[in-house]
């Protein structure tokens, strides 16, 4: 199980919780199970979403491996420019 934390704007749409526990071994199947277990979270994971492990931002490589002992933000993605 991978603990999750999530940035304060999607936590209304997860039942108001800061973290949440997970089953998944890369970014896109924790993606897809919290928005199984969320389905108000399929709008911002489509544009809106970073996943941050160990400190690493990861924006669009959703096949990154995670594991038990890391460390996973969800964060708002920033625009650039």
């Amino acid at each position: 199980m991978v603990e999750v934390t999530l940035w304060a704007g999607l936590r209304p749409l997860a039942d108001h919780q800061e973290r949440v526990m997970v089953e998944a071994s890369t970014i896109r199947e924790l993606l897809r199970k919290l928005q199984d277990r969320y389905p108000g979270l399929k709008v911002p994971f489509k544009n809106d979403v970073a996943v941050a492990i160990n400190g690493t931002i990861y924006r669009d490589d959703w096949s990154q491996q995670i594991s038990s002992d890391d460390e996973v933000f969800l964060l708002r993605r920033l625009a650039g420019g």
